[in-house]
């Protein structure tokens, strides 16, 4: 199971990495998207997968049982699900500004075809 996540992490990084270069802004914003997805899946991979195992200190007890899951990779996870949203949510409202100021949503600096089209 975890090799299937692994190679699920991997294609991620690898479609994420070609949004990212192509000349759409549009694919840029979906390419951070899937950068951040692929980046909390190999943090959930790292932290391992224990089921029914919460990192819970029973009584008496200075540390949790050794079978149980480890809490850091969890909490490193909430942290980067909300810089991820906030970073995606930057990008898609420049995207917006991008495409109302330009006109269109390539990256390429403008034509003289753009400058004909306009008028």
């Amino acid at each position: 199971m975890i090799a299937i996540l692994a190679i699920t992490a991997g294609g991620l990084f690898a479609v994420g990495a070609y949004l990212l270069l192509t000349r759409s802004a549009v694919r840029l914003v979906l390419g951070l998207a899937l950068l951040s997805h692929a980046a909390l899946l190999s943090i959930f991979v790292a932290g391992g997968l224990v089921r029914a195992k919460p990192p819970l200190i029973p009584d008496g007890a200075i540390a949790p049982p050794p079978d149980a899951a480890d809490a850091v990779p969890q909490a490193l996870m909430l942290t980067a699900i909300v810089i991820s949203f906030a970073i995606t949510a930057f990008a898609a409202v420049l995207v917006q500004q991008l495409v109302r100021d330009a006109g269109r949503d390539e990256s390429d600096p403008p034509t003289a075809r753009d400058a004909e089209d306009r008028a």
